[in-house]
């Protein structure tokens, strides 16, 4: 039984080595399993490209988390960009999970899982009107505010409602996160928040709105962070912007520290949780506040595969050999917008071949949909199936119909079942929103 664990371990793998990153996840008897459940019977019933999620990978994560901060007075508010299907937000809200939303659409979605309003914040930089004056109506935490322009919007639509907007300024605090260029955000060069050196006049002005409530501070400098030193640093400076609020009589109630704890994709040594909680906390010591969280990654990033199958394999100029799936750029954009690295796996090995250098390729004509770029492993023949693992964040949540292409299916594991929690689409779910004018009919 060969166990791919939640921590860098090295095992043998037909002759290579293979890094396995992720646990509920194993070979039985040279079968991939995701907890109880073969994945070659769940792909039996619902096809190719396929995402399936372990529920206990996801439970256990969230309760990490919230062990790591137990006492500290802390909600935890999931990252529903991360993944966004219905199922995993009901798992994550009966665990007593927040939710941290970017748009409308992912408030709605919060709302209808049952999540509390209490425990929703609200972020994102371009906010529109219709959405802000949703948030307030709905009774949401907080509002994170993220310019001097938003302020003042929330000012006026609050006062067009006779309602007082809970609102906190998320401060762009110009530190290094030491992660991916695309998912930097708390850099001064970065749209997101307001300037660590305006941040106490904004606090000023908003307190002589009269319908904002200050409720706290917020933070977010980027994702898949690997050291302590960039959430550390980060909590130094909001402590020193409070101490300044503190002294002209502005309280802070709830500081959000954003998420951006990264996991393993390849050979990363991430931070646990208990690091993490140790670097946000220990800045902050003194503070009377309640800590808001917003991980996503970290709670579903390792609980995903997306499943699929081998089409064609062929040899090209130069030695080169591609090996043709189903799936492409359009289930999984990670490797074609950042050139992220996804380990690839059969679904069925055969210990008896040795491994080959090939190139995961997908079926849409663009040179770059492609998954994995001279890879060592099994050779695979058209008809068998590959696994790419840590996909469950910002994988189905980013997926799109490019080339008339229907997302794939979403299947959830519990135990030795599995639930269907998303169907895929088929060709009327691509075009039922499209009108045909009347001159061309």
């Amino acid at each position: 039984m060969q166990k791919l664990m939640p921590k860098r371990v090295e095992k043998t793998y037909l002759g290579s080595m293979t890094k396995c990153n992720q646990f509920e996840f194993e070979y039985r008897q040279n079968h991939l399993f995701c907890e109880d459940c073969r994945v070659d019977e769940i792909i039996k019933k619902h096809g190719t490209p396929l995402y399936v999620y372990s529920r206990s990978n996801i439970v256990e994560q969230f309760k990490q988390m919230t062990r790591a901060f137990g006492t500290h007075t802390h909600v935890v508010c999931y990252s529903v960009k991360a993944n966004s299907n219905g199922a995993i937000l009901k798992t994550l809200v009966n665990l007593g999970a927040g939710m941290d939303v970017v748009s409308g659409g992912e408030l709605r979605r919060a709302l209808n899982v049952g999540c509390d309003p209490k425990k929703i914040v609200y972020s994102g930089v371009g906010k529109t009107a219709n959405e802000i004056r949703f948030a307030i109506q709905t009774g949401i935490l907080q509002i994170n505010c993220e310019s001097e322009q938003e302020l003042s919007t929330i000012q006026n639509i609050a006062s067009s409602l006779n309602i007082k907007a809970p609102v906190a300024l998320r401060v762009n605090p110009d530190i290094d996160p030491k992660t991916h260029p695309y998912i930097s955000t708390g850099l001064k060069e970065n749209k997101f928040g307001i300037s660590h050196l305006k941040a106490v006049s904004v606090y000023k002005s908003a307190l002589s709105m009269s319908h904002i409530e200050i409720t706290g501070i917020s933070c977010h400098i980027g994702s898949q962070i690997l050291e302590c030193e960039p959430f550390r640093n980060a909590m130094i400076k909001l402590k020193d912007i409070i101490n300044q609020l503190a002294a002209i009589n502005i309280p802070v109630k709830n500081v959000d520290v954003g998420g951006g704890l990264g996991i393993i994709y390849n050979n990363e040594n991430p931070l646990t949780a208990t690091d993490y909680a140790r670097a946000i906390t220990e800045p902050l010591t003194g503070l009377d506040c309640t800590i808001l969280l917003e991980p996503g990654r970290f709670i579903v990033g390792n609980a995903g595969i997306l499943v699929t199958k081998v089409i064609y394999v062929k040899e090209g100029d130069h030695k080169e050999h591609f090996t043709i799936v189903d799936a492409a750029f359009n289930d999984l954009k990670r490797p074609m917008l950042y050139g992220a690295y996804h380990e690839i796996i059969p679904v069925m090995v055969s210990p008896e071949k040795k491994t080959i250098t090939t190139n995961i390729e997908g079926p849409i004509c663009e040179t770059t949909d492609r998954f994995a770029r001279h890879r060592e492993m099994q050779p695979t023949e058209p008809g068998e199936y590959l696994a790419i693992m840590s996909t469950g964040a910002y994988g189905m949540s980013m997926a799109c119909t490019y080339n008339s292409r229907g997302r794939p299916a979403e299947v959830l594991v519990k135990g030795d079942q599995f639930f269907l929690v998303r169907k895929a689409d088929s060709i009327e779910d691509i075009t039922h929103n499209e009108i045909m004018p009347g001159f061309l009919t």
